[in-house]
């Protein structure tokens, strides 16, 4: 999916934007997690192309967004013209 460029919503947020200017282009791990499972070497190593790997998750289930390792956000995966992204659902709030 394209990048789009931040667009502050109200003047707090622009000067949130303003004060952090300079992190603004530190690139950041993000992985999504669409599930996980624990499988045995002997398994792994019988997967081949086209083979299904069962995860734990039911179609529908929210994803697991993360930034650097650490749980930020849930979305879910959604089809936009031809190419797959995932829209955010909630965020992640931790004291």
């Amino acid at each position: 999916m394209a990048e789009s460029p931040v667009r502050p919503e109200n003047n707090a947020a622009a000067g949130i934007l303003e004060e952090f200017s300079e992190y603004l282009d530190v690139p950041m791990s993000i992985a999504i997690e669409v599930g996980r499972r624990t499988m045995r070497v002997r398994e792994i190593l019988q997967l081949k192309p086209d083979s299904i790997v069962v995860i734990n998750k039911a179609a529908g289930e929210n994803l697991g967004v993360y930034i650097n390792s650490r749980l930020i956000a849930f979305g879910e995966i959604l089809e936009l013209e031809g190419k797959s992204g995932i829209r955010l659902t909630d965020f992640v709030v931790q004291n």
